[in-house]
């Protein structure tokens, strides 16, 4: 197909630096000629500093009629390369990896035509805006030559608040630097620098693919519609095995999961800000989840995006404020027959500051068909599979592989600054797990003292046998305890009291 006549191309081209001319991509010239002295290293391109380069991306910015680097931009470029680098770190920046870098950046042209000449319609890199289910699957040197526009801040802003996408240049990162900025934010910067000093040093060879999920609102032949509370209490799914684990990170699962992303509905939430929680924590380790900020629009209550192959280079250490980049990270997940690494994650997110909105139905609804779209693999259970079941077996799974479905890995999800109740969370999510054919729930708790009996209430529940819809009716009834003030006690100890749980003999024999 003719590069002009594709639609994915022309989807994203006003989102991208180049430009479309006789049926062939490039930089504009003025662009291309500054690229170029930046390729051949100090010498000639006298960017020896922070400050430097920074002059040196406003000059690229204006070739390319975007307005010069904002001010405050320009001194966290000089902050960071300057002073908060050692002079022999950023003497290598300059002479070595920069250079490689603006290389990289000067076969970003071939780099997209080679992905559009062997990408079907259906994965080419596109704009997937809301309710626009659809997968791309990018290579990691196309990946990266991406970030490194981001990095230079190339990339076009015209156009993003309206099409709802988040912003993608790294300005705002560095801009956060300046002011007294808190110590997590360069260690922040600290990661990315190193991830561009792998790939320059190495360039990998795989791939990285996203994946809009979206979850029909009306019917939908063969497909899956968002189910509501009588679906939910009419479902006979059992509750799938559930692991608590009150130590340890999502990130580093050692069986093969789905890991949770407790998102933002734009995806990478404050990560090129001055965010620094388990969204914005996960972008700096595995940066190519960045990619997925150009052109993925902000989710609606029924989506969800899921992100296979990104690979993690950095180690870290503390959390928010505390957080610090502690050196290297050598990701040795297997690879798929895709070619993407074995790391799947997906970004929900959850209802912000809900207060009195999570117990009710309402709200209920949103929270566990937002986790039921990212937890169900449509691809095994579109055509064949009806998902909620009124029969009266209790055993209404359908037979999936189990080296094909993974289970999930996840924790207290939209819990800490959007305010979630993390009793209720857990429940939503098992049910999500279950109901999407989910073989387990690996659940950290982050230690959270509300959920000292999860395990407990989780082992009573397995043992009676209860269903999806036995738990989801439990849910409700409590939630509407909570609504009434009929009750104030959490949920688990509100479903096991615990004299109940000690002079229960079944339970007594765990």
């Amino acid at each position: 197909m003719e590069m002009e006549a594709r639609g994915d191309l022309r989807s994203i081209l006003p989102l991208l630096p180049v430009v479309l001319r006789g049926g062939a991509l490039f930089w504009p010239a003025a662009a291309q000629e500054q690229l170029r002295a930046l390729s051949l290293g100090p010498d000639v391109s006298r960017v020896t500093s922070g400050d430097v380069l920074a002059d040196a991306l406003s000059d690229l910015r204006q070739a390319l009629a975007l307005r010069a680097l904002p001010a405050r931009a320009a001194e966290g470029y000089a902050l960071f390369f300057d002073d908060l680098l050692s002079r022999a770190h950023a003497r290598d920046w300059f002479s070595d990896v920069l250079p490689r870098l603006a290389r990289l950046l000067l076969r970003l042209p071939a780099l997209l035509e080679d992905h559009y000449a062997s990408a079907r319609a259906a994965t080419g890199l596109r704009l997937l805006g809301p309710q626009d289910a659809g997968f791309v699957l990018l290579g990691q040197e196309l990946a990266a030559a991406l970030l490194a526009c981001a990095l230079f801040c190339l990339f076009p802003t015209a156009g993003r608040g309206e099409a709802r996408l988040p912003a993608i240049n790294f300005d705002a990162l560095f801009s956060a630097l300046t002011n007294n900025a808190r110590q997590s934010q360069e260690h922040k910067v600290r990661c990315i620098a190193h991830y561009f000093e792998r790939v320059t040093a190495s360039m990998p060879a795989g791939f990285v693919s996203f994946e809009r999920k979206v979850l029909s609102r009306g019917s939908v032949s063969g497909g899956i519609t968002c189910p509501d509370s009588d679906a939910w209490m009419k479902s006979s799914v059992p509750l799938c095995p559930f692991r608590v684990i009150s130590s340890g990170l999502i990130e580093d699962e050692e069986e093969e999961a789905l890991e949770v992303d407790f998102a933002n509905k734009y995806l990478g939430g404050g990560a090129l800000s001055r965010g620094c929680v388990q969204e914005e924590i996960r972008f700096m380790i595995n940066p190519e989840l960045i990619v997925g900020m150009l052109f993925m629009a902000s989710m609606e209550d029924n989506e969800a995006i899921e992100i296979v192959g990104a690979e993690r280079f950095s180690q870290y250490m503390g959390y928010g404020s505390s957080f610090r980049f502690v050196g290297d990270y050598l990701d040795t997940k297997p690879l798929d027959a895709m070619g993407r690494r074995k790391t799947r994650i997906v970004a929900i997110d959850a209802l912000d500051c809900p207060t009195k909105l999570q117990y009710e139905t309402s709200g209920l609804l949103r929270e566990v068909n937002k986790a039921f779209v990212g937890f169900l693999d449509q691809s095994k259970h579109q055509f064949d599979v009806k998902p909620f079941q009124d029969s009266n077996s209790k055993d209404s799974r359908p037979s999936v592989n189990s080296v094909d479905c993974i289970g999930v890995s996840t924790g207290n999800w939209g819990c800490g600054a959007f305010g979630g109740n993390p009793e209720l969370k857990s429940m939503i999510q098992w049910l999500a797990a279950s109901q999407a054919h989910r073989p387990f729930v690996n659940y950290y708790t982050f230690e959270d003292a509300s959920l000292r009996r999860l395990e407990e209430v989780i082992q009573w529940v397995l043992r009676h046998g209860w269903t999806v819809g036995e738990l989801w009716h439990m849910i409700v009834e409590y939630s509407s305890q909570r609504l009434k003030r009929e009750t104030f006690e959490g949920f688990l100890t509100w479903l096991l009291p615990e004299d109940s749980a000690n002079n229960d003999a079944d339970y007594m024999c765990e």
